[in-house]
């Protein structure tokens, strides 16, 4: 039984931090969630870093799993300032004949437009994208749990832990294999490694069953109704409050950690036992990013028109070009034509930039920790489907791997993941006790466990419902 004047202590304000936060509030328990930098929300924030009256998203800015969450859906944060904004389409990926794949919301309108590949696409993500709200649950928690649509699961498995590469072999098209080859790309695996097709599975479902929105005033919008519902419950955010040892938490009977294993070993080493520190010393970080943030005179001169239909544009040309990019960071190299995840936001949401004027959002995967700066290679590809773009440039803020984790030290060697999502980190992540620790009264929250990265609040979720069970 909860006894309700405990108290609960919570490192971090990232999104999964603020959710278990929120859990245990609700169940009665006090919380303090402390938060090293002056705004909270990890990489779900905002900031003018290029010119005043310009808002760039510092880490995610697109959030198919935020809206389509079950545990933010459950939550009142629409009445907290969250609004989310859709774009006509969800993604665009144009092509070198001038002309893009756009990825309809309606499946249906998908199915049509993808021509001879249509039915295959149909098929492939019309179970799960029409049942999302049963699929969503069971597919962000730990794949150890039993589930509650066995049939469902089962049959998602069956396609999702083959590889990407295996996975478009249902494609006659070249054009719809490489639609799949950008949504396969945000796995940061090659795409002929297991579970890579897992990650465009997700991808490409969520487009159909929730959307791409984008956050109406930006990624500090959705922490901003977090933090504010929390508060309602009591709560509390402490910024500008570091965390260099869990004794400091002395009078916390449960303390939940948003950060990954190397911070945890940082500041709770000593309580932890001597085998555990090892389980967590090897624990595998994945490839980092490139980012670059812009301010721009007008928008995108996209080549092929249709791009502007969407918030989010990959560019990364065909399905062999974007394996090799990928192929090429997960052996610790990098490309002359990098894989770039690219967002326009304000198209869709004018108050990120002053009228008349756009941002724009992209980055590259790199090596981890790597020092190669990708700024002209991925502004080549940039302007490779849209020539002109240099041209729109006003300013522009570049963000190494060392530069993002200075911003937030869960992303180590610009890791935004919390950890490679491999065969062998799936299962058990970060250990075999997934959330709990050697520590009865410490637990790990962050995307480093179950189900892992993506903006959705579900580790925390997680994390905190299995704390409070043994508490």
């Amino acid at each position: 039984m909860v006894v309700r004047d405990s108290k609960a202590c919570v490192v971090g304000a990232g999104p999964n931090g603020l959710a278990a936060a929120i859990v245990l509030a609700q169940a009665g328990l006090q919380v303090d969630v402390f938060e090293a930098q002056p705004t909270p929300g990890g990489a779900v924030r905002s900031m003018e870093l290029t010119e005043p009256g310009f808002l760039h998203d510092f880490g995610s800015a697109v959030y198919p799993l935020g809206a389509g969450s079950p545990f933010f859906s459950s939550l009142p944060l629409e009445k907290h300032g969250l609004e989310w904004v859709h774009s006509p389409a969800p993604l665009a990926h144009p092509l070198d004949d001038g002309t893009a794949v756009v990825l309809e919301r309606d499946l249906e309108s998908a199915a049509s437009r993808l021509g001879c590949d249509g039915s295959a696409w149909r098929r492939l993500v019309q179970p799960f994208a029409e049942r999302w709200r049963e699929f969503a649950p069971e597919a962000l928690r730990p794949i150890v749990a039993i589930p509650q649509h066995p049939w469902l699961m089962a049959r998602f498995g069956m396609i999702a832990l083959r590889s990407a590469q295996g996975i478009v072999q249902r494609f006659q098209a070249d054009r719809t294999r490489a639609l799949f080859a950008g949504l396969a790309a945000h796995s940061f695996l090659a795409l002929d490694e297991p579970l890579s097709g897992a990650f465009g599975m997700m991808m490409a479902i969520s487009a159909h069953g929730v959307g791409w929105p984008i956050a109406r005033g930006g990624a500090q919008s959705i922490t901003n109704a977090l933090c504010s519902y929390l508060t309602t419950l009591g709560g509390r955010v402490i910024t500008s409050s570091r965390i260099e040892s869990l004794d400091s938490l002395s009078d916390c009977n449960l303390i939940l950690c948003d950060v990954t294993p190397r911070q945890l070993l940082a500041i709770a080493g000593p309580r932890l036992s001597d085998s555990y520190q090892r389980q967590l010393q090897r624990f595998r970080y994945g490839p980092g990013v490139f980012k670059l943030d812009y301010a721009l005179n007008s928008p995108i001169p996209w080549r092929a028109a249709e791009c502007a239909r969407a918030a989010t544009v990959h560019l990364g040309g065909s399905f062999d070009e974007i394996a090799a990019s990928e192929k090429a960071v997960r052996s610790g190299k990098c490309v002359e034509r990098p894989f770039v995840l690219f967002v326009q936001p304000s198209l869709f949401d004018p108050s990120r930039a002053p009228v008349g004027k756009h941002t724009a959002w992209a980055y590259c995967h790199v090596p981890n920790g790597s020092k190669m700066d990708m700024l002209q290679k991925i502004e080549d590809q940039i302007e490779r489907f849209a020539p002109g773009f240099r041209q729109t440039i006003l300013a522009r803020h570049v963000f190494s791997p060392a530069s993002i984790e200075s911003m937030d030290s869960n992303l180590v060697g610009g890791d935004i993941s919390g950890g490679i999502i491999d065969p062998s980190q799936m299962l058990f992540r970060p250990t075999r006790k997934l959330y709990a620790t050697s520590a009865p009264n410490i637990y790990i929250c962050s995307s480093s466990a179950p189900p892992g990265g993506g903006v959705h609040g579900m580790c925390g979720y997680h994390a905190a419902k299995t704390a409070l069970a043994r508490l």
